[in-house]
């Protein structure tokens, strides 16, 4: 596809779990290609500045604090972006965490914050964005996008991964629920799921033994390119995926192989 077919140039987009990692990238590319970005997580010195950096290179960014497991932080962030930016026709619900363990270890308060974070947190910021979306006049625009970030994990199985991996199997599903209710909206709900990249939350297990010992094990032995992921974010968020709806895709290098 040609590259202006990906322009996001009039639209908002609002990110949650900017501070670092996938956010943050996501962020930087969707303003490259021409959308005020809202950036949230609850590290707000962080995402500011991100925003900073954003604006200072010509883009239009805004930093909210944001906390996807409180329904009123998801507010009002939504309402601080439609204030100075206006109502968000993109959103990532991208926050996420990771509890490693095996199960028979794992402490009930860790499997929570797993699904409090990973499945409620996807949920709450999503139907937060399609309300407004909706209330906006998406039904006629078809404009609003809804993107998840999920997992390989999501189709894999592996000791000391199973909270993290169902909660992302749980987006998986609750993007083709959204897709089904919000269809006739001018709503398309998507999900990406990533291979595994260095990143924040996992970056230094890559370079322990068992984290070595695991990439060796994939069929081309490396690590996913975050870039990697940038044709079809943009594709989901832009006009060019007007009709796809209720997918999700794998973006992994063959890890999931």
């Amino acid at each position: 596809m040609e590259t202006a077919r990906y322009s996001l140039e009039g639209r908002i987009a609002l990110i949650t779990g900017a501070s670092s990692g996938l956010g943050a990238h996501f962020a930087r590319l969707f303003a490259a290609a021409g959308a005020a970005v809202v950036v949230g997580a609850r590290r707000v010195e962080r995402v500011a500045a991100l925003a900073d950096e954003i604006n200072a290179g010509g883009g239009k960014a805004l930093a909210v604090a944001l906390d996807v497991t409180d329904e009123a932080s998801i507010i009002a962030a939504f309402d601080a972006a439609e204030a100075a930016l206006g109502v968000p026709d993109v959103v990532v619900a991208n926050a996420g965490i990771v509890e490693a363990g095996r199960s028979v270890d794992l402490p009930a308060e860790a499997m929570r914050r797993v699904v409090d974070t990973n499945f409620n947190g996807v949920y709450l910021t999503a139907r937060e964005g399609a309300r407004r979306m909706i209330a906006a006049g998406s039904r006629q625009s078809e404009k609003g996008r809804i993107i998840l970030t999920g997992s390989i994990t999501a189709q894999m199985t592996a000791t000391g991964d199973a909270a993290y991996a169902a909660t992302k199997l749980a987006v998986q599903h609750l993007g083709r629920q959204f897709a089904r209710e919000w269809a006739r909206l001018g709503i398309n709900v998507n999900v990406i799921q990533p291979g595994y990249i260095r990143t924040e939350i996992d970056g230094e297990w890559f370079d322990t033994e068992g984290g070595k010992a695991q990439i060796a094990s994939w069929p081309r032995k490396r690590l996913t390119e975050v870039s990697a992921l940038d044709d079809m974010m943009l594709f989901f968020a832009s006009d060019a995926s007007r009709q796809v709806t209720g997918t999700f895709i794998s973006v992994d290098d063959g890890q999931s192989l």
